[in-house]
């Protein structure tokens, strides 16, 4: 029986990894920027002073050659004012979370039966009732949690709720609320791509660091952390963030936080301008909740899925052009097998690839249209919760049906 994975896309991020590092001999990897053990910090290399003749200068040029424009002069000091007054602004919100796990060692190696690793990673302050928010992964399974403030100020913190699918988290402190700098939060769902970009963090522990750069791609889809679900509506910035940056806030020029930095995409581990943060709109939806009850729970349509693709529908004979969500299997007893949701039927293999074909395809949600299995992830996360019902528009035998289908919740099963 084939092990289903809801809502994730049936070709695997591992296969996207290892097609997009084809090209090189690194491998490219998915870092999660705050790790859940000892972070090693980067070697710092002396280097020797060398003696080079002086070179015989070039004749100066007239200084209306070199100097820039009067306006251009004035854009950037601008710029400068407002990085320099965001940062002022912001960094008290911004926290340095450091925590301390014990690991268990097997009795063969010569070590004690116990021993504790120190990781970090980067948080914000939420409210002035002491919410402080980070990453799952950066305190997933510890044991102690400190967090420190931009005065040095350090107090205990204590993890109030977790959302592994989000990768999200929430830390406790005990804190005067005039102590506390709440950061102002954005509308990820206005964004646009070209837009300025700032990260601050602590990148390889190195407190109150800020980044710029701009917001490179919008609606990526990635599956970080411990969770087999995927994020959806991911926010990609080439601002450089590297290993401590993760759960820090991503900003707007208006020092609003529009994401909380999760991974990068690298060959050698750090930056390498392609970074990934999860929406603010999600941790609007899903932090309040963490306060209140230390878990999210999600809509659960209970399908493996992929997206409709050329390929696909030349070899289920459908019109050129047809888009939608071809659902792969509908797992046993789950909310869309009891709808009568229907998976492939037929393996074929086309240009030595085998591929699933006539199953169900989904065109629309509650009417709002499907254009890849994307769309899926997005509309359940974004619109749903469990027990909710939706209406399916699918096309199966080349005739649109509409199916009605009360959502669950997704089961622990899954995520072992």
């Amino acid at each position: 029986m084939k092990k289903m994975v809801p809502y994730r896309k049936y070709v695997l991020t591992a296969v996207l990894v290892l097609s997009l590092a084809a090209a090189s001999c690194s491998p490219l990897t998915i870092v999660t920027l705050g790790p859940r053990g000892a972070e090693t910090p980067p070697e710092v290399a002396k280097i020797a002073p060398t003696v080079t003749p002086t070179p015989t200068p070039a004749p100066l040029r007239q200084a209306q050659d070199t100097a820039l424009p009067a306006t251009a002069l004035k854009v950037r000091a601008a710029e400068e004012e407002l990085l320099v007054n965001l940062y002022e602004r912001v960094n008290p919100a911004v926290v340095n979370i450091r925590v301390i796990k014990r690991v268990e060692q097997p009795a063969t190696f010569t070590v004690p039966d116990e021993f504790y690793q120190e990781g970090q990673g980067s948080g914000f302050v939420w409210d002035q009732e002491g919410h402080i928010v980070t990453n799952n992964h950066v305190v997933e399974g510890t044991d102690e949690v400190e967090v420190v403030f931009w005065d040095d100020t350090v107090v205990e913190g204590k993890v109030i709720g977790t959302d592994p699918d989000s990768d999200l988290a929430v830390v406790e402190v005990d804190l005067p609320a005039d102590e506390l700098h709440p950061v102002a939060l954005g509308n990820s769902e206005e964004l646009r791509v070209g837009q300025m970009a700032i990260a601050i963090g602590n990148p390889f522990g190195q407190a109150g660091t800020m980044t710029r750069g701009i917001i490179s791609a919008l609606g990526r889809t990635f599956t970080p952390g411990s969770s087999p679900f995927a994020i959806p509506e991911m926010i990609q910035t080439d601002a450089a963030i590297n290993p401590g940056n993760s759960g820090g806030p991503l900003l707007d020029s208006q020092g609003r936080v529009i994401g909380i930095n999760t991974l990068i995409l690298s060959r050698s581990g750090s930056s390498s301008g392609v970074g990934f943060a999860v929406p603010v709109n999600m941790a609007k939806r899903v932090v309040p909740v963490l306060i209140e009850e230390g878990e999210y729970h999600y809509a659960w349509l209970g399908i493996t899925g992929t997206d409709l693709t050329p390929a696909i529908v030349e070899a289920m004979d459908l019109p050129a052009g047809t888009r939608g969500a071809l659902v792969i299997e509908a797992g046993p007893d789950g909310p869309a097998d009891k709808a009568g949701l229907r998976g492939s039927i037929e393996a074929v293999e086309i240009k030595g690839r085998p591929l699933e074909i006539g199953g169900d395809i989904i065109l629309a949600i509650d009417r709002t249209p499907v254009q890849d299995m994307d769309d899926v992830i997005v509309y359940l996360v974004q619109n749903t919760r469990p027990e909710q019902k939706v209406e399916l528009s699918i096309l199966r035998d080349g005739q649109e049906q509409k199916l009605m289908v009360e959502l669950g919740e997704r089961p622990d099963s899954v995520r072992r």
